[in-house]
């Protein structure tokens, strides 16, 4: 019996393999389920999460200003326009702008409020209310409510008037919709069972039907404050001589477009603090109602 030589190459290899049951397992990765890289994600604050973007944005600005890429005459770059909102702040002219601007917000979200939900009361708790008004409220709803700055300042002059009756339209349409849709969502076996425990029809439209629609007629106030700020934009670019809208007219005469940013940057934060406060009243006042708030 011959027994046949393996070759030099194939004898080294097999003395270099490690015996059967004393292989080494290959190294291995450990796999991080999805759950975990989204709880370290969340253990970042939220608030720092928030502002990777406007940061993120802030800085190609900057970049593409000093690269020449952005030219001045069309847009500042973040340091000039940072010093010209310094130097208003110690004039003390966008407080005081601020202050007129808030005014005729408030003014008119309180005029078109009462009239958008009384109207919305009217046609959403009685069939005969809708047919009278729901009509005539969809059809005015079409007209574009911006373009008739132009009548009111034929009915109502050229003072605070038409400015504030612009604002007041458009709040109007919005707490007018959202509040008739909120009723008439309220779910018909609420009202079987206040109807069944007792409760007359004040009592359903107090306990069930308002309770119901709260929900829209707060989705409604931030769609109507949203409307008043794009509103009172447009008010105050004609004939105003007060205002952050005052402010802007002055600057796009002048070629300032850091002073135009600035009262840009001034809409939105007069905007985020009227929203942050919606949102306020919505925890306050829909405690009872579960919603989801993202995974």
């Amino acid at each position: 019996m011959t027994i046949s030589h393996a070759p030099p190459d194939l004898a080294a290899g097999l003395e270099k393999t490690p015996a059967s049951g004393s292989r080494t397992s290959p190294d291995l990765e450990p796999i991080v389920p999805a759950s975990v890289r989204r709880a370290r994600l969340r253990s970042v604050p939220r608030w720092l999460r928030r502002t990777v973007g406007p940061l993120l944005l802030l800085a190609l600005w900057q970049v593409f200003s000093a690269t020449g890429v952005l030219h001045p005459d069309v847009l500042a770059s973040p340091g000039t326009i940072a010093r010209a909102g310094g130097d208003l702040i110690a004039d003390g002219t966008p407080p005081a702008a601020m202050g007129v601007s808030l005014q005729r917000v408030a003014v008119g979200l309180v005029l078109g409020g009462v009239v958008g939900t009384a109207l919305a009361l009217v046609s959403g708790l009685s069939r005969l209310g809708e047919d009278l008004v729901d009509a005539t409220v969809q059809m005015l709803r079409t007209v574009p409510w911006v373009g008739l700055i132009l009548l009111f300042i034929i009915w109502l002059g050229i003072g605070e008037a038409p400015k504030v009756a612009l604002i007041a339209l458009g709040v109007a349409f919005h707490l007018y919709l959202n509040v008739y849709a909120g009723i008439r969502g309220v779910d018909a076996q609420l009202i079987e069972a206040g109807e069944s425990l007792g409760l007359n029809r004040w009592g359903l439209v107090r306990h069930v039907v308002l309770p119901g629609a709260l929900p829209g007629a707060m989705t409604g106030l931030r769609y109507s404050l949203a409307t008043a700020w794009l509103a009172l934009v447009f008010g105050e670019s004609i004939n105003a001589d007060a205002g952050v809208g005052f402010l802007m007219n002055q600057a796009r005469e002048f070629f300032r477009t850091d002073v135009i940013v600035v009262c840009l940057v001034v809409y939105a934060f007069l905007g985020l603090t009227a929203d942050v406060i919606v949102r306020t009243l919505e925890r306050l006042l829909l405690q009872w109602r579960p919603t989801f708030t993202g995974q």
